[in-house]
């Protein structure tokens, strides 16, 4: 009997083909197997740049071409302002997806985390930064209780868990019947953590860094965590786009103004200066000053106001909190603080507050937090 040899290379390499395309198709090995939980990393690491040189995935944008817009000098500005949002409500990206459940969750605190229902959700921090994204995310309707700082309107008429200022009241949490808390280490106290997990509550914890370069990784690892990774991709790039458009309010040219933000509690005696890393830093360098706290090499985020400090640093703008600046009896009593008076921004009474909910969240509505910034600075 006689082979032919060719026509058996050829069925061979057609079943060597047939393998590929089947193995192919299988999809990569991290896709989990139909019944399997999804898997989510609640502490991915942050943006460089983010909106401002990168894109949420750090690919550098593209160099926008500016126009500068014909204005007064703000060097020369006088009196005070208050930056307002154009806009204060939330508005949910378009639900593309239903959440995909369960989904397993590396938790920031190192904890496993399953998560099998987002019916009633509690998200808590110390900036309302968590309720804005899941409200973003379109699951608003879902959230059962809110923090102290929670204030924009949709969530208004949510019963607080805080109601000792920012401490969270575990019976108050409890009796709301959770399917799970998201939270970080900038609210507390640890107990109640732990007894809301003795209770069988799902609690996973974020990073509790407030930073522009933090905002991308934070909507996608609670939009991960929820079962809806889709629509954490779509509000992380209409954030993008809406920080960028408001970076362009800044001037482009001539010298920067030196700007200090001071984190003030009148009535606790509380005054702080901001340093590096304390997301006013990001802020100030968005509209394009110069945050004097990092000129001068404070090494904290925040250091006890001095006299000599505010001296050494020579702000031209000062921004506070506005609950903060009433804690002093407004502008008149902010500026009997030592020091303040002999800085230009004293002189000039260049004060410029903003809502304590609003300034520093880096939440979903940043774009409009920065445009309001830029406006009160630059336009007042």
């Amino acid at each position: 009997m006689t082979l032919d040899l060719s026509r058996t290379y050829r069925t061979a390499i057609l079943v060597v083909l047939l393998l590929i395309v089947t193995v192919g198709c299988a999809g990569p090995a991290t896709t989990p197997a139909a019944g399997q939980p999804a898997t989510a990393d609640a502490c991915r690491p942050p943006v460089k740049g983010f909106a401002v040189t990168t894109d949420a995935d750090g690919k550098p944008l593209p160099k926008a071409s500016t126009t500068e817009q014909p204005g007064p000098d703000p060097h020369t500005l006088t009196g005070p302002a208050t930056a307002t949002l154009s806009d204060h409500a939330i508005h949910p990206v378009v639900a593309s997806s239903e959440p995909k459940l369960p989904v397993d969750v590396k938790s920031c605190d190192g904890k496993q985390v399953q998560v099998k229902d987002v019916s009633r959700i509690i998200p808590v921090d110390l900036y309302g930064t968590l309720a804005e994204i899941v409200f973003s995310l379109g699951l608003g309707d879902k959230v059962v209780g809110r923090d102290t700082s929670t204030g924009f309107p949709e969530a208004a008429k949510l019963p607080k868990v805080t109601p000792s200022a920012h401490d969270l009241n575990a019976e108050a949490i409890l009796s709301l019947d959770p399917t799970v808390v998201l939270t970080d280490k900038s609210i507390g106290p640890p107990e109640v953590i732990e007894q809301l997990r003795a209770s069988g509550v799902p609690v996973i914890f974020f990073s509790d860094a407030r930073t522009m370069d933090g905002m991308p990784s934070q909507i996608r690892a609670v939009a991960a965590a929820l079962g809806v990774p889709e629509r954490g991709e779509e509000l992380v790039k209409r954030t993008a786009e809406e920080i960028s458009t408001s970076l362009a309010l800044a001037p482009a040219s001539g010298k920067p103004l030196r700007m200090t933000f001071l984190y003030i509690r009148g009535s606790a005696g509380v005054y702080l200066m901001s340093g590096p890393g304390s997301g006013a830093d990001a802020m100030i360098q968005a509209i394009g000053g110069i945050d004097t706290g990092t000129d001068i090499g404070l090494d904290k985020t925040f250091v006890p106001l001095t006299s000599e400090a505010l001296i050494r640093a020579q702000p031209e703008v000062i921004i506070v909190m506005t609950e903060g600046l009433k804690s002093v009896k407004g502008v008149d009593g902010l500026l009997k603080i030592p020091g303040i008076g002999q800085t230009p921004a004293g002189q000039r009474q260049r004060i410029i507050d903003m809502n304590d909910t609003e300034l520093l969240g880096f939440g979903p509505r940043t774009g409009r937090t920065v445009a309001a910034l830029a406006k009160a600075v630059y336009t007042p």
